[in-house]
């Protein structure tokens, strides 16, 4: 019979296992380390590219500065002529002290140095959101922090499109499902004909809307976030918030989810052809498994992606939506900001939007590795 050698300790396989678990959970950790490093930097380089630009943008190459020096003429001198010992002075007086004046307002400003040296300070304190004052706007409670204004429009915006995105998501996703079923069926061919009005933004839907279902049904509101004056009571006030969002959201939805549906569905529709889908139906599988496991999960990579880029698309077109809405959220305030030439205002939207995008981007490499285990985060290969 033969014995088991003393020099090798009878636990030796489990130890090696262990070892070996233990070092790849360790390059697993420093590769997914390395690949979010590597990201942030990625993303924080673009915003910053993407902020610089909106500062030379918003700014028009000096332009604005421009105007900005002729308002502030403008202002000085109302503020001469409406005091009575400034008029009273000579002129070559009074023309000095208005100089003096406007330079110590363009000072204030920032506008006594170069357009370069100031954008470059600008960006440096716009990427940490020390935004400064506005020049023009204030918020509702009278600050003119910039900072101030943004942080008040914030939440109604989040507030209305991400209500608007999550029932177009599911509303999509579940009528997709429905006619991948029904290919070439009736409601198939009605949902191919209403394809194309997709092409046509929110807010143009959102006219039309108001004129139905505010001014001659006059069953909804004309616009605003709640009543006037406000409820009283939070049951009330989360009542009037939803009779509110009624038509912006509806305006949102019939704007995008056609063409949602469409192409969601022909995704259903090409995966329910592959191979793998037909040897689970001769296992017996039911339909509601099949498209769960085999239909659903290897689509959710493009069905998040083209979601993703929808969200995108959609904010470029809140200003006007907003507007149109009279909705008290960050889009209205941008459209305001460009019809006063409120740059800071401006940058600071910019800004926003941009680490909202980033996010966006970052949040999805992260969430195509959850849904799909094909996707390995840091280029990961596959051992043999």
């Amino acid at each position: 019979m033969a014995q088991a050698n003393p020099s090798i300790p009878l636990g030796g396989g489990v130890e090696e296992v262990k070892k070996k678990s233990k070092i790849d959970s360790n390059n697993t950790l420093v590769r997914v380390a390395k690949y979010t490093g590597l990201r942030i930097i990625t993303l924080g380089i673009t915003v910053i590219i993407g902020i610089y630009l909106t500062i030379l943008i918003a700014n028009m190459g000096g332009y604005v500065d421009e105007i900005r020096r002729a308002q502030i003429r403008e202002d000085v001198g109302a503020r001469v002529a409406g005091n009575p010992t400034m008029r009273n002075l000579p002129a070559e007086v009074k023309r000095q002290k208005i100089a003096e004046m406007v330079a110590i307002e363009e000072k204030r400003y920032g506008m006594d140095q170069p357009f370069i040296t100031r954008s470059a300070r600008y960006l440096g304190n716009a990427i940490q959101l020390n935004l400064g004052y506005a020049l023009k706007m204030n918020s509702n409670s009278g600050s003119k922090l910039v900072r101030n204004i943004l942080l008040e429009r914030l939440p109604p915006t989040l507030l209305l499109f991400a209500t608007a995105d999550i029932i177009l998501f599911f509303i999509s996703l579940f009528f997709a499902l429905a006619l991948s079923r029904q290919y070439g069926s009736f409601f198939d061919k009605v949902l191919i004909t209403l394809t194309p009005l997709s092409s046509a933004p929110g807010w143009f839907y959102g006219i039309f809307l108001i004129l139905i279902f505010a001014s001659m049904l006059k069953v909804l509101p004309f616009g605003g976030m709640v009543d006037a004056p406000p409820p009283k009571t939070p049951f009330l006030y989360f009542l009037s918030l939803m009779k509110h969002m009624i038509l912006p959201v509806l305006s949102l939805a019939i704007s995008q989810i056609f063409i949602q549906v469409f192409s969601w569905r022909t995704f259903f529709l090409i995966y329910s052809s592959e191979d793998y889908v037909d040897m689970a139906k001769a296992k017996g599988l039911t339909s509601r498994d099949i498209e769960r496991r085999y239909i659903l999960r290897p689509t959710l990579p493009t069905i998040i992606t083209s979601f993703a880029l929808l969200i995108i698309g959609i904010w470029t077109g809140g200003p006007i939506l907003e507007t149109i809405f009279n909705w008290p959220g960050l889009g209205r305030t941008f459209y305001q900001a460009i019809g006063q030439f409120d740059t800071p205002v401006i940058i600071g939207e910019a800004v926003i939007f941009s680490y909202l995008l980033a996010v966006t981007v970052f949040l999805l490499d992260i969430i195509y590795a959850i849904v799909d285990p094909r996707v390995k985060i840091g280029g990961e290969s596959s051992s043999i």
